[in-house]
């Protein structure tokens, strides 16, 4: 699932609707995935406040989870309890003209590693590959400065935040290639609330500027390359029964009553070896004065 914002100048009516820009997935087996599931949505790149603050949010619980994974089951609940995770609807009617190209939708994917792409014309494939129609587009006209809202591999799970969720990037120059590497990880999910296959990934960056009179070449545009694990996590929650956490308690109470009586029966076996030691009667007061006894006899 991939909810991308991309900001891409010039007339965004016919960027979105006619030719000038596409997205598809070619796959490690040379095969290409037909974006009949992706959808293209004139919009205004600019955020409405209320959305500017979801947004900053969102960073903020991913500098958190970045730092510390252990955050991210509490950030689950405290902050996003109840809430979508996805952009919150623009409020109201908006006056501003449309600025970016929204793309949106479900794919289906093979197992195998592929590269999803944004890239200016819309492709075509051929026994060789696939291309993209741009010869007709001006660099001057396009800007692949993005917000990428939502990307997600698998059955979507409502209070999860994948790693790429808020990622943003503002570009000024108009001939830029911005790569993401993702590698998947299919993750069996089974708790009290929920029970679901999905997949976990991570993500690395990487973005460079088209210039091929410097020796920088390649194709402007977005690009995330991503690759299937062979390994499998599974996540699972049990709860223990009452009778076993009251059983386990009384276990616990009992050990601590025998742990005290024996220590405190060896530091009394070690009291009295001191005082044997040393010929001392602690029942016995020591300066009391010494018995005389009386030598003479009375006749």
């Amino acid at each position: 699932m991939t909810d991308v914002c991309s900001d891409d100048g010039g007339n965004l009516l016919s960027w979105c609707a006619v030719s000038d820009v596409g997205a598809d997935i070619l796959d490690l087996a040379e095969t290409m995935i037909t974006s009949n599931g992706i959808q293209y949505e004139p919009v205004i790149f600019e955020l409405t406040p209320q959305q500017k603050l979801w947004h900053r949010t969102l960073l903020l619980i991913q500098n958190r989870l970045r730092e510390e994974h252990s955050l991210q089951e509490v950030l689950y609940k405290s902050v996003l309890k109840g809430a979508p995770t996805a952009l919150p609807p623009r409020e109201g009617t908006a006056s501003e003209p449309l600025s970016a190209c929204r793309i949106h939708g479900h794919v289906y994917v093979n197992k195998v590693a592929g590269n999803f792409h944004i890239t200016v014309g819309k492709p075509i494939h051929h026994p060789r590959g696939h291309a993209h129609i741009a010869a007709f587009v001006s660099h001057d006209t396009y800007n692949f400065s993005h917000r990428i809202d939502h990307v997600s591999f698998g059955e979507e799970i409502p209070g999860i935040i994948n790693p790429l969720d808020g990622t943003e990037k503002i570009t000024s120059n108009h001939n830029e290639m911005f790569q993401y590497f993702i590698t998947v990880v299919p993750t069996k999910l089974h708790t009290s609330k929920v029970s679901a296959d999905t997949h976990q990934f991570s993500v690395t960056e990487r973005e460079r500027v088209i210039n091929h009179a410097a020796g920088s070449h390649g194709v402007s545009g977005i690009f995330m390359k991503y690759d299937t694990s062979s390994l499998m996590v599974t996540v699972s929650e049990q709860h223990m029964p009452l009778w076993q956490f009251l059983v386990r308690l009384c276990g616990i109470i009992g050990g601590i009553f025998s742990t005290t009586g024996m220590i405190h029966g060896f530091v009394g076996f070690c009291f009295d070896i001191v005082c044997c030691r040393f010929k001392l009667d602690p029942h016995v007061n020591n300066c009391a004065a010494p018995v005389l006894t009386d030598n003479h006899v009375q006749e």
